[in-house]
């Protein structure tokens, strides 16, 4: 593990002062350097890219080379920007999983991981942070649990629901990680986490309160045309554009006009 970036010693800092924090999923080298250039806080190596790369039907298949793969891309790309891997799912079952995990995506370039889960995962969390290896929580909607639940729905509807996401919120802060997202949580609640824990929140489709965003690039750009979530506006369509520029490759090809 080399020096501390200073992103991540600087993101609590972000959060005393009001700064919002911009996260972005890269799971390429081209991806990583562009979004690197456009000055992005935080790249987000999410096993999201189960779906929006690999075209499985959610994140439970992908597997820890997978984001070995991929961090090392990434890393390759973003010499300078602070860099979150996921632990894929069944890679932190217990706390030496977690250890023995996490060093292996910070030997392949990342600078701190992300797990889901909150208080049911402090043991992993204490683990991860006592090692030295920085590690972000996952509360809220947690995709590698989509079988189990059914479907992607919002947390934190009824009082029960919320009183528990804030205490997964400390619980998570005094094990020691440095950050939390927040995934489909309810704005409000989302807010009252926000203000309760002193590391920063991250949100995905829990509104504009927490600390920072953070979105799947893909929906962001338009470049997985299949689906876009709702909390996602797409600023541009390049799913759009590669089809017309594979379309006029074809006619050109098929029939030149030379």
């Amino acid at each position: 593990m080399g020096p501390m970036k200073p992103a991540l010693a600087s993101l609590c800092a972000m959060k005393s002062r009001g700064e919002k924090i911009a996260m972005l999923t890269a799971y390429d080298f081209p991806t990583a350097r562009l979004l690197e250039e456009a000055g992005i806080d935080i790249l987000l190596v999410g096993d999201s890219l189960g779906m929006v790369v690999l075209g499985y039907p959610d994140t439970t298949q992908v597997t820890m080379e997978e984001m070995l793969h991929h961090t090392r891309a990434v890393a390759r790309g973003a010499a300078e920007t602070l860099i979150l891997a996921d632990l894929p799912i069944h890679s932190y079952d217990t706390p030496e999983q977690a250890v023995s995990n996490a060093r292996r995506l910070l030997e392949a370039g990342a600078d701190a991981v992300k797990l889901e889960g909150g208080a049911s995962h402090t043991p992993q969390i204490r683990a991860l942070a006592e090692a030295g290896l920085p590690v972000m929580a996952h509360i809220g909607m947690m995709p590698q649990s989509v079988r189990i639940e059914g479907g992607y729905r919002v947390k934190g509807k009824t009082p029960e629901q919320a009183k528990q996401l804030v205490a997964d919120a400390q619980a998570v802060e005094a094990a020691g990680a440095f950050g939390l997202l927040l995934e489909l949580v309810v704005p409000e609640v989302a807010a009252e986490i926000t203000r309760a824990i002193s590391i920063p929140t991250i949100g995905i489709g829990s509104g504009v309160q927490c600390d920072g965003q953070v979105l799947v690039l893909h929906d962001l750009i338009g470049l997985f045309p299949w689906f876009t979530p709702k909390f996602a506006t797409p600023t541009a369509h390049l799913g759009e554009e590669i089809r017309a520029a594979a379309r006029a490759y074809l006619r050109e090809t098929k029939s030149p006009s030379a």
